[in-house]
């Protein structure tokens, strides 16, 4: 199981340089960050400072979305990083929440979202794509290449994943949830024909190391509030009665209104309905051994990457213990001998 880190782009932006170069140090494989233009910065400029100060590690949004820019100028950014730096980006991408809300939109359709993946797809990975009446390319991007890898909570999303994506994103660590939610992205992936086991499957959640779970709860109660927006889309279209597990739908009867202000941001105040058992079930806590335990149990259900939420007040110390003690545990042991 890879293990990757998921960073904001808050100001400054050399800090989220520093953050991913400390990452690869400790053997993390993947940089992603959030992608919302009004509540930090844009990431895009932030990739290639860390591609230029790093030599490994995958950079890509978790996650991006169809609304907030032109596909082409989308795939045009990837495939001129993967020109400078060597094929080392990923994109994360889904129907949208904070970068289209604050600026008053609504996530895409399905629809949307699946057209959008294959124009983005096609073109970062050197290929003619019809688009808007017209067969275009980059003449100069003809050894790009970019997976894409596709953010779902509910069925017709899961579904979608599992027909196009190269990639399914999860954006909470409960093992209940991910055997559910794989599950059907595997069973999509093979009505469609396409081998399940291609599509890579990566968990998504905040990850704290260290011994006060009440604080360590305080500062990741914001994960159940940013994956309530979601959830609060699926119960709207669903209903909370509907294939979707009550594991995930039912603690959202307390929500209410939601700030963007405070968006992903730890100690925020409109997410107390957020219970501490969502926080236990949604984020991995405690000890480095409570994090190698809950990683193993999702690494047997299929899961190809960790992605470490680094939104909290141990940041350098909770790269430190998953270079040191986390990521070393759950690798494939290889020896020098038989």
């Amino acid at each position: 199981m890879d293990v990757g880190v998921v960073l904001q782009t808050n100001p400054p932006g050399w800090r989220t340089v520093e953050l991913a170069r400390q990452a690869e140090l400790f053997g993390f494989s993947h940089v992603w960050t959030f992608d919302s233009h009004l509540l930090w910065q844009e990431p895009f400029v932030i990739y290639s400072q860390i591609l230029s100060a790093t030599r490994n590690v995958i950079v890509g949004p978790m996650v991006t979305n169809p609304a907030t820019r032109d596909w082409t100028v989308t795939a045009s950014l990837f495939a001129t990083l993967n020109e400078m730096f060597g094929n080392r980006t990923i994109c994360g991408i889904g129907r949208g929440d904070s970068a289209v809300r604050t600026l008053n939109g609504k996530p895409t359709t399905l629809a949307t979202l699946r057209e959008s993946i294959h124009v983005i797809r096609e073109l970062a990975n050197g290929r003619p794509v019809e688009h808007q009446g017209s067969t275009v390319r980059f003449p100069w991007g003809a050894r790009s290449r970019l997976d894409m890898w596709v953010a779902a909570y509910g069925p017709k999303a899961l579904a979608l994943t599992g027909e196009v994506g190269d990639g399914f994103i999860l954006q909470l660590a409960d093992p209940d949830i991910a055997a559910w939610t794989i599950k059907a992205v595997r069973e999509a992936a093979e009505a469609a024909g396409r081998d399940p086991a291609s599509v890579k499957i990566c968990v998504a959640a905040p990850a704290y190391v260290g011994t006060d779970i009440d604080h360590q709860r305080d500062q990741c109660r914001w994960f159940g509030g940013m994956v309530g927006n979601h959830v609060a889309d699926i119960v709207a279209r669903y209903g909370d009665s509907s294939e979707v597990p009550q594991a995930l739908t039912g603690y959202i009867a307390g929500r209410q209104a939601y700030d963007y202000n405070e968006h992903g941001r730890a100690g925020n105040t409109h997410t107390q309905f957020v219970p501490d058992e969502i926080v236990d079930r949604f984020c991995i806590l405690g000890s480095p051994e409570a994090h190698v335990e809950r990683l193993l149990e999702l690494k047997a259900l299929g899961v190809d990457q960790f992605a470490v939420y680094l939104q909290h007040d141990g940041k350098e110390e909770t790269l430190l213990a998953y270079g040191e003690h986390v990521i070393p545990a759950i690798a494939d042991q290889i020896t020098a001998l038989t």
